[in-house]
């Protein structure tokens, strides 16, 4: 009898034993679920539809705004497959400001991000984030009404915006309501300025003002401005494929150290993902005239040829020139600008090609550099 007992406990011993561990295990998965601090991401892009934006000489924002908000939600869901992410838009269509804001709000969205291109003088250049608050200079104001004023698209004409309190007090009362969201917006918008700045773009701050779109949205929220389509190099920058992917890198970078910083992750130097070109580099395909110039980043010299599948170019289509007998590797293609391939050059060195170097070609030849960017300028 002693024995049967003993042996009952035994078993029940045992039942419990691997309870506990299943449920154990159970628990620690799910705790460490909750512990994600970013599971759905709203990123809305600008505009849209009937709706074009501020506009280059054959750029508008609503396209250029697209183009980087599906990149920027691609690398989130290959890095985070976890982490939903859900697009305002993800085609050309005209959506409400106030729905956008809704969209992020029903779908408990961890973190808004608003994507746009600027407009001023064809001198203005430079990329800034914005979060919601008083505007303090006549420029941070006129950014705001400038995407305010898409409220007068809508079907009623923006009627529902009438009671609508954008005043100082108003804000100063909103902002002391969401004072823990507004910090992480600064919080993320400032790590947004350090990336853009990382890539060669001029650096114009975290600014504040009065943004509908961001008014009433209930989580950390920020409003980007790209650059300027009013300036012809701005507009090349921002309407190029490539440096698209730059900027949206850039964007996710800045993601990926917030989160990780919200979640005490220790940012690992390996962990950033490689850049690849999002489209085939070819001159037949790019159908470069022979009188334009086309700028590259140099990334590898040797006596002897390499494959261009070699690991050393890790999967990026690269271009092969000879010069004095000896071989050099191109990457890239930047048709008359300059600009956009020097902050190409500053990815590749973080890529670890730290000898990168800009180079530029006329029909097929490469020239000087300097009298490159003199006839890229005329």
């Amino acid at each position: 009898m002693v024995e049967k007992v003993h042996g009952n406990i035994r078993i029940y011993a045992i039942f419990f034993l691997v309870f506990y561990i299943l449920c154990g295990s159970s628990l620690a998965q799910d705790d460490e679920m909750d512990y994600a601090a970013i599971k759905t991401v709203v990123i809305d892009a600008g505009h849209g539809g009937k709706d074009p934006g501020c506009h280059g000489a054959s750029s508008h924002e609503k396209h250029v705004c697209l183009s980087m908000a599906l990149m920027l939600g691609e690398m989130i869901s290959e890095k985070y497959p976890e982490i939903k992410v859900v697009y305002t838009r993800d085609e050309d269509v005209f959506v409400e400001l106030d729905e956008r804001a809704k969209i992020a709000n029903r779908n408990n969205a961890d973190l808004f991000i608003c994507i746009h291109a600027n407009a001023a003088s064809a001198k203005a250049f430079g990329t800034e984030t914005y979060v919601l608050g008083l505007h303090r200079t006549e420029s941070q104001q006129r950014v705001a009404a400038r995407e305010n004023s898409i409220i007068h698209l809508e079907d009623d004409g923006g009627a529902k915006y009438e009671d609508f309190d954008l005043s100082p007090d108003a804000i100063i009362a909103r902002q002391i309501q969401l004072s823990v969201f507004l910090d992480q917006s600064i919080n993320f918008a400032s790590k947004l300025q350090r990336e853009f700045k990382s890539i060669g773009r001029y650096d114009r701050g975290v600014k504040q003002a009065g943004f509908l779109v961001l008014y009433k949205t209930t989580m950390p929220s920020v409003l980007i401005e790209t650059g300027f389509l009013t300036n012809p190099k701005e507009e090349k920058f921002l309407s190029n494929p490539e440096t698209q992917r730059l900027m949206a890198n850039s964007m996710f970078t800045a993601f990926r150290k917030y989160k990780n910083e919200l979640e005490g992750v220790e940012e690992l130097i390996e962990d950033t993902p490689i850049v690849k070109p999002q489209t085939q580099i070819d001159d037949s395909e790019q159908k470069v005239k022979q009188s334009e110039v086309v700028f590259r980043v140099q990334i590898e010299t040797s006596e002897t040829k390499i494959p261009l599948t070699s690991n050393k170019f890790q999967g990026y289509t690269v271009h092969e020139y000879i010069q004095n007998g000896i071989f050099k590797y191109t990457v890239g293609t930047f048709v008359n600008d300059v600009e956009a391939a020097r902050a190409y050059r500053i990815r590749m060195v973080e890529q670890g090609y730290q000898h990168a170097f800009v180079v530029g070609f006329l029909a097929g030849e490469r020239i000087n550099l300097q009298k490159a960017i003199k006839l890229a300028e005329k």
